[in-house]
């Protein structure tokens, strides 16, 4: 079974690479929805976090890497929990706490990284990582949407179902 590295390595290896195309092969190379979710998420201006900002009071995983509890990877589909029009019947209070519980069980890369994706602060964190290089890397237009390329699709005569 192959690594799968955390996202913490995959953009701290962006962050170390040359030049933009390397970047931008390297993020291709490693594109998962998990990883363009959290990447958009500190990007994209339209994605507002229902956190408040700055250093979050949680306990680091002690765990080394590679034993810890869970992943960022996985965890990432649990952030619409934690942004403006993702889960509005969940209290501040249990918003925050579920927010530490996440952190807790990540490797404390991914903890941090996570807390710079809320505070729309990555690029701060990975030197190299920037706007540009995310919207090219995932083919991102400047609202961070795919860029859809104007293919017609070849209408049929017979049904679908035939």
């Amino acid at each position: 079974m192959a690594y799968t590295p955390l996202f913490s390595e995959v953009l701290e290896k962006v962050g170390k690479l040359k030049t933009k195309k390397q970047k931008i092969d390297y993020l291709r190379e490693n594109n998962t929805d998990a990883l363009r979710m959290v990447v958009k998420s500190s990007f994209d201006p339209n994605i507002v976090w229902e956190l408040p900002e700055g250093p979050v009071p949680y306990q680091p995983n002690a765990a080394p890497e590679g034993t810890e509890h869970t992943v960022l990877a996985y965890e990432a589909k649990k952030l619409y929990n934690f942004v403006r029009g993702g889960n509005g019947s969940l209290t501040q209070n249990k918003r925050e706490m579920m927010f530490v519980q996440m952190l807790e069980g990540l490797h404390k890369d991914e903890a941090d990284m996570i807390v710079c994706a809320k505070d729309k602060s990555l690029h701060k964190m990975y030197k190299g990582l920037s706007a540009a290089v995310v919207k090219e890397a995932f083919n991102w237009n400047d609202s961070y949407m795919i860029e859809e390329d104007n293919q017609k699709y070849e209408q049929y005569s017979q049904r679908a179902n035939v």
